[in-house]
């Protein structure tokens, strides 16, 4: 068989009945995702539609699960040429109707490199971002905005500056906050850019704020334009609820000229069970990159909503593994994050990450500002090689932090 055309490769995990023939059902997959049908055609149809056809690349036995079920591995080639550079049309075309075809589960897309180079992929990603904030060499430390409904802007800018005053180098607003009844989009925008200049006018550093976009899709590009005439330093999207193809066109918009933060809302409805859905480095860490995402939060595996620990690895490799000229993305292992988990968080991923927290900054019984300084003590002793203990030693705000959370690495 002579192929011309690019593949994207898509590999399945399946469950069925002992004895399955699963040559028989990827060829099925191959053919019926594709083509639609192939024995039927006459030669000359045939000839005209083989660079449409897709092919099974491997189809092989890996199990059997605890319920009895045989689990194979399938894999699957597409050409490049059924679909438009959009995720949609991808996920459409290689697991739309198959998703709900029994127990099968997305677990890998592997995309060709002139393939991905036709999506935005991240305009700063890691390098980009660190020029900006001027920061090398150490994680990145970001906080996150608590308690936003029904405060004003006055209010969240106070707490935009105790933040920042701490020496983190982002603050984002919280997911949820959606009604901007007390704290207008621009004004609160603005309002946040004093404060930083503030901050920094007393700590040497500057600090960005993602602010969340919302609003109906068909405004929502609009208003992320606004919101950089209106001086926004990041923009915060939960992607899943309003599809990647919103990502994909907000990065693609030459004046939307600040990194974008994609947050994980919705993505435990896709990638948790064995037999379903999709696996989470596909859905939070391809995706999200080529879509273009400088930022891209998904659940540690040590916090509040733990996702296991090679998974949240994987997520972190799809994010900043070379890929042509597709920029890196900052991965933000996040959720009940406190400084005593520092050191794991640096053993997994180096200096590459966003060390992310929300209550282990305001839940600090000094404030926000004091929350901050722990957490940089913790990366700034991990750097060092020293013990969170040792570091608390010079760092009352450690010190207390780790009395009141704990230091399970040292245990």
């Amino acid at each position: 068989m002579t192929q011309t055309a690019e593949f994207v490769h898509v590999t399945y995990l399946a469950h069925s009945k002992p004895g399955t023939d699963w040559q028989k059902k990827a060829n099925g997959i191959a053919i019926g995702l594709t083509v639609g049908t192939w024995t039927e055609l006459p030669a000359a149809r045939k000839e005209a539609m083989q660079k449409h056809l897709g092919h099974v690349v491997s189809a092989e036995v890996v199990g059997t699960d605890a319920n009895g079920l045989e689990q194979a591995l399938l894999t699957i080639a597409y050409p490049t040429v059924n679909f438009t550079p959009d995720i949609p049309a991808l996920l459409t075309s290689v697991f739309g109707k198959l998703s709900m075809d029994g127990m099968i589960r997305l677990v890998n897309i592997e995309l060709p490199t002139e393939f991905s180079s036709r999506f935005p992929g991240p305009k700063f990603g890691i390098d980009g971002l660190r020029k900006q904030l001027n920061a090398y060499d150490r994680p990145l430390l970001m906080s996150i905005f608590k308690s936003v409904i029904g405060y004003d802007t006055e209010t969240l800018a106070e707490q935009f500056y105790q933040q920042a005053l701490g020496g983190v180098d982002l603050v984002k607003d919280d997911e949820i906050f959606f009604d901007e009844t007390y704290a207008p989009f621009e004004k609160r925008i603005a309002a946040c850019r004093i404060a930083a200049e503030r901050a920094q006018a007393e700590t040497g550093k500057f600090t960005l704020y993602a602010a969340n976009l919302t609003g109906p899709v068909t405004e929502i590009f609009e208003k992320a334009r606004r919101a950089v005439d209106a001086g926004a330093s990041a923009l915060l999207l939960n992607v899943l609820t309003y599809g990647y193809d919103v990502l994909q066109r907000l990065a693609e918009d030459s004046r939307i000229n600040v990194p974008i933060m994609a947050h994980p809302a919705l993505a435990g409805a896709l990638y948790p069970s064995a037999q379903y859905g999709i696996s989470a480095h596909v859905v939070l860490g391809q995706l999200m990159r080529i879509a273009g995402a400088d930022i891209v939060l998904y659940p540690s595996a040590y916090g509040s909503v733990a996702l296991e620990r090679n998974e949240t690895l994987k997520i972190a490799q799809a994010l900043t593994e070379a890929r042509g000229d597709v920029k890196r993305a900052f991965p933000v292992p996040s959720a009940g994050i406190h400084p005593g988990l520092v050191p794991y968080l640096y053993q997994d991923l180096g200096n590459d990450q966003i060390i992310n927290a929300g209550g282990g900054v305001h839940g600090h019984p000094g404030g926000a500002a004091a929350g901050g300084r722990a957490f940089g003590a913790a990366i700034a002793g991990v750097l060092s090689g020293k013990t969170l203990s040792e570091t608390a030693e010079t760092s009352q705000e450690l010190e207390t932090a780790l009395a009141l959370w704990g230091n399970p690495s040292e245990k």
